[in-house]
């Protein structure tokens, strides 16, 4: 059905489509801050989002989309769409929790702002010549979904996909980095660490090999880049000599180009461990390495532009870093191949940043929901101006098919 009563196939300039996206939004705020706060109350993790998928996957029936559950043969992946236009935009759905720590990154609200933009955007998708899809990608935090999604054509045929996600402040531009996660396995020998210690080989003594072999590489690693993580497993008795020790670990650099330069020197002090103590050692990458994120500068500056109206601050012109930008996200990958932005909504949690459990705490505040609602209309307005360059002079009533969006200084070319 045509919005407020326009004509099939015909749009005005876009003032008030996007009155009307933001009215819509507002309108549905109870439905879209339902599918945060269920989901920040029931936190599930990467490959296990079972419950949360189901819950967004009913909102976006409701809100008349097409869903198919199961995309990519990934059990809580879904697509959802709506519209039968030439062009596809795809909104990018995020909902695994982190072990121990619940909805300590927000992906609560960037479910929720997804939902709310596919419910702005229904009724003028055909209007504007669009495909809008809500593409739902488990285990971000760890596990890649979004890779494997591409890998099996999720994404083809999109021409652009967007996402917003919390921090403690707002930021346009999104600098994640690329990343390896791997796990370490040792295995050595156990023996009665008093009795028979010659008898046992070490395997937690692996581990101290090979971080104070990563703490002394350091000095010779690129500035920025991280090599960080945990000893999850190291024996279960003191006066046992530990057989078995497990860990996870990553490493950052800037771009998958270096990343892949400096993995094996990371790798050899792993195997440092291994051969200081006798033990045999087993690394295991856990998912596709992600890539750095490469901004869509037009994009991006729509929807700076969009954000300035809602009394939102993206500093384009400083590249405003977020310290998330430090980070990493598969939103990378899609990056690489699609137009993409991924920018920050604060939601008021200072001193609390991401991956703490006060920051968990703030996802379910009323400065929490406005970022998701504001996040919903961002990005619905966004999808808007592009579509809006792309229409042909004649769909656009009275208006030619350029739109006004903010400048980008330094813009970066997208990768085809």
């Amino acid at each position: 059905m045509s919005a407020a009563g326009r004509a099939p196939g015909a749009v005005d300039s876009g003032g008030a489509l996007k009155d009307e996206v933001r009215a819509r939004v507002e309108a549905a705020s109870a439905r879209i801050l339902g599918v945060s706060h269920a989901l920040h109350a029931a936190p599930e993790v990467a490959w296990r989002e079972h419950r949360s998928a189901e819950l967004i996957v009913a909102a976006l029936e409701e809100a008349g989309l097409t869903v198919e559950t199961g995309s990519a043969g990934l059990p809580t992946a879904f697509v959802a769409t709506v519209g039968a236009g030439p062009r596809t935009a795809a909104v990018i759905a995020e909902y695994d929790a982190l072990a121990g720590l619940g909805h300590a990154c927000g992906h609560n609200i960037i479910s929720a702002a997804a939902v709310g933009a596919a419910i702005a955007l229904a009724p003028v998708a055909d209007d504007l010549g669009l495909t809008v899809k809500v593409i739902g990608t488990p285990a971000e935090e760890g596990g890649g979904g979004k890779i494997v999604m591409l890998e099996r054509g999720v994404f083809e045929g999109v021409d652009l996909a967007m996402m917003v996600h919390p921090g403690p402040d707002d930021a346009a531009w999104a600098r994640p980095r690329a990343v390896a996660h791997f796990d370490v396995e040792y295995t050595g020998v156990e023996s009665h660490a008093s009795a028979y210690p010659q008898l046992g080989v070490n395997a937690a003594d692996a581990f101290t090999v090979a971080q104070t072999a990563i703490g002394l590489l350091r000095q010779q690693l690129p500035d920025g880049v991280r090599v960080h993580g945990i000893v999850r497993e190291a024996g279960t008795a003191p006066n046992a000599i530990p057989a078995m020790a497990l860990g996870s670990w990553y490493v950052r650099a800037d771009d998958l180009e270096q990343l892949d330069a400096l993995f094996p020197r990371v790798a050899a002090c792993f195997e440092a461990g291994a051969l200081a103590t006798g033990c045999t050692m087993r690394l295991e990458e856990t998912s596709g390495r992600y890539a750095e994120f490469r901004n869509d500068a037009p994009l991006l500056g729509a929807f700076a532009e969009n954000a300035a109206a809602l009394g939102r601050d993206m500093d384009l012109a400083e590249k405003k870093p977020a310290g998330m930008n430090t980070a990493s996200t598969d939103m990378g990958n899609v990056s690489r191949l699609v137009r993409s932005i991924h920018p920050y909504l604060g939601i008021d949690s200072a001193p609390a940043v991401n991956h703490q459990a006060a920051f968990a705490a703030a996802s379910a505040t009323p400065a929490a929901d406005r970022a998701a609602l504001d996040g919903a209309i961002l990005m619905a307005q966004t999808i808007i101006d592009d579509a809006l360059a792309h229409l042909p002079a004649r769909a656009i009533d009275g208006a030619s098919t350029s739109t006004s969006t903010t400048s980008v200084p330094n813009s970066e070319e997208q990768s085809a």
